[in-house]
């Protein structure tokens, strides 16, 4: 513990830190701590899972002082359950301390907020819809709020919610201290921290490469019709302790879901459409070991730190290099291993090497192919690429040699037509009348 006293952390929150097991500043508490409890603005860089929320909420614990009932520090986060999962930590830390925290999220009855805030609270950690509405009733009030935290700040913007974020950031007086944490940092979130942050000091945190080196990536290479076949295949073949399988849409979660139950896997969904209620059951469950599989949307898994997922599965590709890296930052967590298999079929290909150019790294590729069935040519990886291949660069020879082959049948048909007129002697024109081969007009009877 004499690295976290070093760092400026006092022995009445150390105790809390020794029963959690927690005994060594990673490398982002090492480098944040010192410049947080120096008062400085903070742009840190840093993946899911490498202690990121200890090395704010430490600082934060430090500097409030309880004897007062005004909120003191602001956490923004983009989800409900990153919201939740945040302030349990927080409450560890802060009971010994005797500083109250309050969660805000939307899907709880705001009555009840509106009466905890009416009490002695010091840190609020929330979601800035929810916040927004009570600025907006004028039930919450920033005024002694001298410490403000954007985490997991790209994911906001990703969210939509920027502009949220600005208008919260107006309301708290100008000379708090703002400390920033993202896996990513966008142009639109460098902008920000231009425009709202006072010379902030830059911390990154990395790898050799941009994700984390205890996780084996690997990418299977199938088709949309197999992809299914493939995940379940791989799931009784790797028999992962915990995983998460991605979907891109909900409507895909939903359909996954029940065929994994279906197949008999102890696995439920995780989306947006669920209520808060739902979502938390699923989660308790999940957390309890009672599922080896939670199939879920982004944003409903965003900044879930659950101990023990060894398994990350990207049944959809994310389409953008950020995406991946949140994704299979929910396994190998505090030094253990981890796998993250990404599905991709032939459509996918550009998503792939976008993937791999972001991060630095060639992945290793393997090719799913259904045992026990007969393969069409058509449906195995390489083949989806030869005919989606065949309808651009092909597309020109394709129809040169359709348009060969329907000439030489107008020709046919032009010879046949020639010999039935000259066996009748007639022809019939465009206006129902019919004339001769010396083009003498005839009526029809």
């Amino acid at each position: 513990m004499l690295d976290f006293v070093k760092l400026g952390i006092k022995e009445e929150i150390l105790k809390p830190l020794r029963n959690e097991g927690i005994s060594i500043p990673t490398p982002i508490q090492k480098e944040s701590i010192p410049v947080a409890l120096e008062g400085k603005d903070l742009i840190a860089q840093a993946q899911t899972g490498t202690g990121k929320t200890l090395a704010f909420v430490l600082p934060i614990l430090e500097k409030i002082k309880h004897h007062k009932k005004n909120i003191q520090a602001l956490i923004l986060v983009p989800t409900r359950e990153l919201a939740i999962q945040i302030a349990g930590e927080t409450k560890k830390f802060a009971k010994p301390r005797n500083i109250n925290v309050l969660v805000v999220y939307g899907g709880q009855d705001i009555n009840k907020q509106i009466h905890k805030l009416k009490g002695r609270i010091h840190i609020v950690i929330a979601t800035p819809g929810r916040l927004l509405d009570h600025l907006r009733r004028g039930t919450i009030y920033f005024k002694d709020v001298s410490t403000l935290i954007l985490d997991e700040a790209d994911q906001m913007l990703d969210m939509g919610f920027l502009g949220d974020v600005e208008d919260i950031i107006k309301r708290v007086p100008p000379t708090r201290q703002m400390m920033l944490y993202s896996a990513t940092i966008p142009k639109e979130i460098r902008e920000l921290a231009n425009k709202y942050m006072k010379e902030p000091v830059e911390i990154r945190i990395k790898g050799d490469t941009v994700t984390l080196d205890e996780i084996k990536q690997m990418v299977v290479e199938t088709t949309d019709r197999y992809k299914q076949e493939a995940l379940m295949h791989i799931i009784r073949e790797q028999k992962p302790f915990l995983s998460i399988v991605f979907c891109r849409t909900k409507r895909r979660v939903r359909a996954l879901n029940g065929a994994l139950i279906k197949k008999g896997f102890l696995s439920d969904e995780l989306h947006g459409d669920m209520t808060q209620a739902k979502r938390e059951k699923v989660m308790k469950t999940f957390r309890n070991l009672k599922l080896q599989v939670l199939v879920a949307t982004d944003v409903a898994a965003r900044g879930l730190d659950i101990e023990g997922i060894t398994h990350i599965f990207n049944y959809d590709i994310p389409e953008n290099v950020e995406s991946y890296i949140h994704r299979i930052g929910r396994t190998g967590r505090a030094g253990e291993k981890g796998t993250a298999i990404t599905f991709v079929a032939p459509k996918d290909r550009r998503f792939l090497n976008m993937i791999e150019k972001g991060t630095n790294q060639k992945i290793e590729k393997t090719m799913y192919k259904p045992e026990g069935k007969a393969k069409p040519r058509e449906t195995t990886f390489e083949g989806e690429v030869r005919k989606r291949d065949f309808k651009g660069k092909g597309k020109a020879s394709f129809q040169k040699g359709k348009n060969k082959r329907a000439s030489r049948v107008s020709s046919k048909r032009s010879d046949k037509g020639k010999g039935l007129s000259k066996d009748r002697g007639l022809e019939k024109n465009k206006t129902g009348n019919k004339k001769d081969n010396k083009g003498k007009k005839h009526k029809y009877k």
